[in-house]
């Protein structure tokens, strides 16, 4: 906007209106910070073309931690966690997210993994052998009836 427009002495006024500090500013558009932006912008190109090979490794997609995984097994190439996922976010590299065990999914459905009513009490210790039987959904109390 600074270079589209012909303000002069309202630097203070956008920076206001941006909640960027004067001084953020001027070092945002200093030459040191634009090579800065410049060479990382190279580097990452080079680490996510290494993460691009590792991503397809054996023709599977994987997520950031096996992509860390894989490049110290397979190419020596130690890089943060946290880079790995930056450059990723960056470049839009997405690993897809594994579907649900149908298995699983069934299972909750037809509740055949569900929990019995509380009807002892933690009372489990009743004198008497054989006195509360236990079924797979209901506690049967034999001495009452």
């Amino acid at each position: 906007m600074m270079h589209t427009y012909p303000f002069q002495r309202k630097v203070h006024v956008l920076c206001e209106i941006a909640g960027v500090s004067r001084s953020g500013y001027y070092q945002y558009c200093s030459e040191d910070a634009r090579l800065h932006r410049q060479n990382q912008e190279q580097d990452d190109q080079k680490v996510k073309a290494i993460i691009l090979k590792a991503y397809h490794y054996r023709g599977r997609t994987k997520g950031a931690r096996q992509i860390k995984m894989t490049l110290e097994l397979h190419y020596g190439v130690t890089y943060n966690l946290k880079r790995i996922r930056r450059v990723m976010q960056k470049y839009n590299i997405v690993c897809p997210i594994r579907k649900a065990n149908p298995a699983r999914r069934m299972a909750k459905a037809t509740h055949e993994h569900r929990t019995c009513p509380n009807t002892l009490n933690r009372a489990f210790k009743q004198g008497i052998a054989g006195k509360v039987l236990f079924n797979r959904h209901h506690v049967f109390n034999v001495w009452e009836k």
